[in-house]
């Protein structure tokens, strides 16, 4: 595992990252979208996903192809790259979904393993149960064996420069996922990447804070260079989100269903072309059409051209992502995406309940930090300066923390910058302390700022402080400590004025 993925650059949990697949003898860059193929229902052919989207990878459903007359033969003899005329790593699925769907299939877990290897799998699955959401913890855990039992034994197998998934299962059993990725990656190389399944009905039903909590739970369990695969997770609307959360691959069989229902993707929802008088997108599709002469194309190009702007949208969307990365403000792009909407406000705090893991694998240096709403005080950042301050010893007797003024008769003056709290001259300059902050700052910024004075006061018991504000909420206030002496500043410092 850790031979074949790479992790160059990172934002909180989020990373760029180089997943080598031998077989296909590539190298895809990550965070990935991979579309999904139907080998008989292409709506855009498997070429054109190279050449027109740049698309690296993609996944086709292994049991599709076991049980097609028409594609089963063709696919043994030519193998899967011939068949789909496409040069990137192709993934398959196992049928699981099939499972899920209609209680059976017809095939053992070693023929859909050893029937992906030889039509040429990059990457393959064994079959996994996926339990749905909510399932008794009996029935999960029942099933999570089975799921279990399935991918140890294809470990076993002898698959060739096959890379192998082992889906984590658990349904939202926060203790089950982290238990079954634990096991998955102690298993001693036998595993490459590392997919969280059924979660789709999650996202359907907008339960964005309850994806976050399973894939949370998963990632736990893995080591930190494991490639995270988040089954089904198609839509760009939850692109940042699910980065941020870790993930590494994206599937989408939206572009073409979507599309075959007659809605278009954006990045903050979905849209149905017969309610579009204006398209909001400059892709070569939207810049080509208008939403009456998009309407007015027989049906199998309307769909054809609805699916390639839901790729266009999706890949730009990816891109704008790992560019978020690369410049350290996925967080910045994160908040302006959660507010498209409100379960993705609950997903993005979901996330952020769990700030000190973040601040584990959050560069120490990015870019500038942006206060964008009463959410930016949960950052990772302000976490970490928290515990900063929880070390820092401070020279003299009685110091001053303040929001624009000092006094002379204190041994030193320290700033004193909401969210964060007290700043050390030293690091004045320093990111994240130099943020960009509304002068209207929100509750919860004063609130984070005298959790950080605590911090500060309770790691120097002997140092009488005292914290000058001007107009600070009540509920700030009354979360110092009883011994902070308190000095209001004049109107001179009001930052609205």
């Amino acid at each position: 595992m850790g031979e074949i993925f790479e992790i160059r650059n990172g934002d909180g949990a989020g990373r760029i990252g180089e997943l080598t697949v031998p077989r296909a003898g590539v190298t895809v860059e990550t965070p990935a979208l991979l579309p999904v193929v139907n080998p008989h229902l292409r709506t855009v052919e498997p070429a054109a996903l190279e050449a027109d989207f740049g698309a690296e990878m993609l996944i086709t459903n292994g049991y599709i192809l076991y049980q097609s007359e028409e594609f089963r033969e063709r696919a043994l003899s030519e193998g899967l790259a011939d068949l789909y005329d496409f040069s990137g790593a192709i993934v398959t699925d196992s049928g699981s979904f099939q499972l899920s769907e209609y209680g059976e299939i017809s095939v053992t877990n070693e023929e859909i393993v050893r029937f992906q290897r030889d039509i040429g799998s990059d990457l393959g699955t064994p079959i996994d149960i996926p339990t749905p959401p909510d399932a008794a913890y009996d029935r999960a855990a029942s099933e999570l064996e089975t799921t279990r039992a399935n991918s140890e034994a294809a470990a076993g197998i002898d698959v060739g420069e096959m890379l192998l998934n082992a889906p984590i299962q658990g349904s939202t059993h926060p203790e089950l996922r982290e238990s079954a990725a634990a096991d998955a990656d102690a298993h001693g190389g036998g595993f490459d990447v590392f997919p969280v399944g059924a979660v789709v009905p999650l996202m359907n039903g907008y339960r964005y804070a309850d994806m976050i909590e399973v894939v949370r739970a998963a990632k736990r369990g893995l080591g930190s260079d494991a490639p995270v695969h988040l089954f089904g997770a198609g839509h760009p609307m939850m692109f940042a989100l699910a980065a941020a959360a870790g993930c590494d691959l994206f599937d989408s069989a939206a572009y073409a269903l979507y599309a075959r229902d007659g809605r278009y993707l954006t990045v903050s929802g979905t849209d149905h072309i017969e309610d579009l008088e204006y398209f909001p997108c400059s892709c070569p599709v939207c810049s080509a059409h208008t939403p009456a002469g998009l309407r007015g194309h027989p049906e199998e190009r309307r769909e054809e051209l609805l699916a390639r702007h839901n790729l266009h949208v999706s890949y730009r969307e990816l891109r704008t992502v790992k560019q978020a990365i690369r410049e350290g403000n996925l967080f910045e792009l994160l908040e302006r995406r959660a507010r498209s909407h409100p379960a993705m406000v609950d997903g993005y705090r979901a996330l952020l309940d769990d700030a000190a893991a973040l601040e584990r694998h959050d560069p120490v240096s990015k870019g500038t930090f942006f206060h964008l709403s009463a959410d930016s005080a949960r950052r990772p950042e302000v976490s970490r300066h928290h515990d900063r301050l929880g070390r820092l010893s401070v020279p003299g007797d009685s110091v001053l923390l303040s929001a624009g003024g000092d006094n002379s008769r204190f041994d030193a003056t320290w700033r004193l910058r909401p969210p964060f709290g007290p700043v050390p001259p030293a690091l004045s300059d320093s990111y994240p302390l130099t943020a960009e902050r509304p002068d209207r700052l929100d509750r919860e910024a004063y609130e984070a700022a005298a959790a950080g004075v605590s911090r500060l006061v309770e790691a120097n018991p002997e140092v009488a402080f005292a914290v000058a504000h001007w107009a600070w909420p009540d509920a700030a206030l009354a979360a110092l400590p009883d011994c902070v002496e308190l000095l209001e500043l004049g109107a001179e410092h009001d930052p609205t004025r």
